[in-house]
């Protein structure tokens, strides 16, 4: 089984800033059990960028519109994710 976790964008996100030390270590102390269980095989994690630098594309049969960021819905925001 996989399981992906997501995080949510925040305006501390959005503006660059780096996640908070005590987040990190608690998103390390998380994926310590399944480790030592040795359920957790492999792990892939990653931050995005913020949405200043995104572009979203709609598609409509064969047009497109592309929308250049940042976009101003934040909590509708990926910020990172774990595998």
């Amino acid at each position: 089984m996989r399981v992906m976790i997501f995080g949510k964008a925040t305006e501390d996100t959005e503006a660059g800033r780096p996640p908070d030390p005590k987040a990190m270590e608690a998103m390390g102390k998380y994926t310590e059990a399944p480790i030592a269980a040795s359920i957790l095989k492999e792990q892939v994690l990653g931050g995005l960028q913020p949405t200043r630098f995104a572009k979203r594309v709609h598609f409509s049969g064969k047009n497109h519109t592309v929308i250049d960021g940042p976009f101003a819905e934040t909590k509708e925001l990926v910020a990172g994710f774990s595998l």
